[in-house]
């Protein structure tokens, strides 16, 4: 059983730390961008050093008291609040944003884990590199939250998850002692890879404080287009045509249905549109080329090769940085237009490419048998990464659909479940989802998950209730 962080725990706590480390929380730390949980907080500690979070975690560990890690706030699965049981405390890194170093030469950036991932986009920027993971809260996204969550975004195609984006990791485990694996190194085969076990934890295994992270050259020829697909059969024939024209440098390629423009045109008519009449389908293709190539001439090439093969019927392609600038907006705005909109139930699913397809043709029928609804289908298809998302339909609000949002998450995740898909793609399991791994998770790695946890953090104080199911 965990204690609170009561009065007296936290004046015990306020002791051992320097002053203004500890004060109450405010509201941004009880709050999760869906409303769907408040959280709480016996007090919020905002340390400055890597020690001073290891005397924190040390302390909890003594008095048996909870830590709930927050990061940017932005997670969406309810990793970064904790909505009932003894009071935790609440340790943001905010105040721990320093870019430690720039590697140039190494392609190698190392970050505290409270700087924001625009940050550390910029500082590479900088140094003539560029940091590969790109998300559009990356002005408030911090860097430790992208590990501790495993972050994806638009550029997986080409450059991976965070997980593939870390050399090393700073790290605080739940006895307080202090993990120094901030290692620049490619190659490191010295036993257990504990990097790997905490990146995608979500603050249950260790704190990240800081991060050694890879750069890449950025391309230095790039270019994008929107082109209009009949459906997402025919973009992923697409995405595999520009594979093979284009070998290694498609940097993105995301599906959208005309359900997000619609959204688009409803909430946020400053976002310019792209097409007059809105297709049902289409899809936006980034390049990054090399020197000597021509961005423009391999987006007609694909368009022609495309439009030859009956997979294009239209498209535009950007005749400026501007213009394509203004494509990813439009993709960008997408998540933000359906929060004003307000889903009934959003699915961060991946499938398996072949089964995509498939999955979309059956998935909205199955849903008419449950109620009449909006769906607005999107993602990273090159990565097999979908948001699902199940709308009201019009005159209608999520409210008068409560009763049935169970019977419509179990539909879409049993239907992914069975085409061998993941229920939870990048967006982490937090508290949203522990059901979820206990419904559809292999027994076997659910026990040795459990086997890791009691051998990490036996008193279970870091981040209680999330990922685990039954887990205090």
């Amino acid at each position: 059983m965990l204690n609170p962080a009561d009065p007296d725990f936290v004046a015990t706590l306020a002791a051992l730390l320097p002053e203004g480390t500890l004060r109450a929380p405010e509201p941004r730390h009880l709050e999760e961008p869906r409303g769907r949980w408040a959280g709480q907080g016996g007090c919020l500690a905002l340390p400055r050093t890597v020690d001073e979070v290891s005397a924190l975690v040390r302390a909890c560990a003594a008095g048996r008291v909870g830590i709930v890690p927050w990061g940017g706030g932005t997670g969406l699965v309810g990793g970064q609040v904790m909505p009932a049981g003894p009071a935790p405390v609440i340790l943001s890194l905010e105040r721990m944003q320093a870019i430690r170093a720039v590697h140039q030469g190494e392609n190698v950036i190392i970050a505290e884990a409270g700087a924001k991932l625009a940050q550390v986009r910029a500082a590479a920027e900088g140094a003539g590199r560029m940091f590969p993971l790109s998300l559009a809260s990356e002005g408030s996204a911090s860097i430790g939250g992208n590990l501790a969550t495993n972050a994806g975004g638009v550029n997986v195609l080409r450059w991976g998850n965070a997980r593939d984006l870390c050399l090393g990791l700073e790290a605080v485990l739940a006895d307080g002692s202090i993990l120094r694996g901030l290692k620049r190194l490619r190659k490191d085969n010295t036993g257990y890879d504990l990097r790997h076990l905490l990146i995608g934890s979500e603050g249950t295994l260790g704190i990240i404080t800081a991060a050694s992270l890879r750069l890449v050259a950025p391309p230095p020829v790039t270019g994008a287009a929107l082109m209009v697909v009949p459906g997402p059969a025919q973009a992923l024939d697409l995405l595999a045509l520009a594979e093979g024209l284009a070998p290694g440098c498609v940097s993105a390629f995301e599906l959208m249905h005309g359900q997000g423009l619609a959204f688009l045109a409803q909430t946020m008519p400053e976002v310019r549109q792209p097409f007059g009449q809105p297709p049902d389908w289409f899809v936006l293709v980034d390049l990054g080329l090399p020197h000597g190539l021509s961005a423009q001439t391999a987006l007609e090439t694909l368009f022609e090769a495309g439009a030859a093969a009956g997979l294009v019927s239209d498209g535009i392609i950007a005749q400026s940085e501007g213009q394509r600038a203004a494509f990813w907006s439009v993709r960008e705005n997408i998540p933000e237009a359906n929060r004003r909109i307000g889903a009934v139930s959003s699915h961060d699913i991946s499938l398996p490419l072949s089964e995509v397809a498939g999955f979309v043709a059956e998935a909205g029928p199955a849903l008419d048998a449950i109620g009449a609804f909006r769906v607005n289908c999107f993602g990273h298809l090159g990565d097999g990464n979908l948001h699902y998302n199940v709308f009201p339909a019009p005159g209608r609000s999520r409210k008068d659909h409560e009763a049935q949002r169970d019977a419509i998450k179990g539909l879409v995740h049993d239907m992914v479940h069975a085409r061998g898909g993941s229920v939870s793609a990048e967006h982490g399991l937090g508290r949203l989802k522990t059901g979820d791994l206990a419904r559809y998770g292999d027994p076997a790695k659910v026990a040795a998950m459990r086997a890791v946890k009691a051998a990490l953090d036996p008193l279970g104080i870091l981040n209680p209730g999330a990922v685990l199911p039954g887990q205090p």
